[in-house]
C-alpha cells in the first residue's frame, strides 16, 4: 500500500506538469501579421516569398555592389581599429607593470647594497 502511495505522489506532479505544458503554444516565428512594425535591422526572419526572391535576384557568384563592398570594408576597418586599440592598451599596461617592477627591483638592490656597505665599512675610506 505504501508503494502505491509513493508512486502516485511522484507521478502526480509529472502529470500536472504535462497537462500545463500541453496548453502552452510552442515557439514560432511570427509571420508579420501582428501590428508590431519591424525595422530592417531588427528583422531576422522574412516571409518565404521574399527570401526566394532575394536568392533569385542575387546568386552566389554575382558580383557585389559597391555599397556592399564598401560596407564590408568599413566593418573590417572598424574591427581592425578596435583590435589595434585593445592591443595597444594591453601593451601599455604591460609596459607600466614592467617599469614598476624594474623600479622596485632597483630600489631593493640599492637598499641591499647600502646596508652591505654600512655593515662592512671598516673606516678605511674618508
Amino acid at each position: 500500500m505504501a508503494r502505491t502511495h509513493t508512486v502516485l505522489l511522484t507521478l502526480l506532479p509529472t502529470v500536472l506538469i504535462l497537462i500545463v505544458l500541453a496548453g502552452v503554444e510552442s515557439a514560432a516565428v511570427k509571420d508579420g501579421k501582428d501590428s508590431e512594425a519591424q525595422t530592417g535591422a531588427s528583422k531576422v526572419f522574412m516571409p518565404a516569398s521574399d527570401a526566394s526572391n532575394f536568392f533569385k535576384r542575387r546568386s552566389r557568384r554575382s558580383p557585389r555592389t559597391y555599397e556592399e563592398y564598401y560596407a564590408e570594408q568599413r566593418v573590417k576597418m572598424a574591427t581592425n581599429e578596435r583590435r589595434r586599440e585593445h592591443l595597444e592598451e594591453q601593451n601599455n599596461k604591460y609596459e607600466n607593470y614592467l617599469e614598476e617592477e624594474r623600479d622596485e627591483q632597483y630600489e631593493r638592490t640599492r637598499e641591499k647594497n647600502e646596508q652591505w656597505r654600512e655593515f662592512h665599512y671598516d673606516g678605511q675610506y674618508p
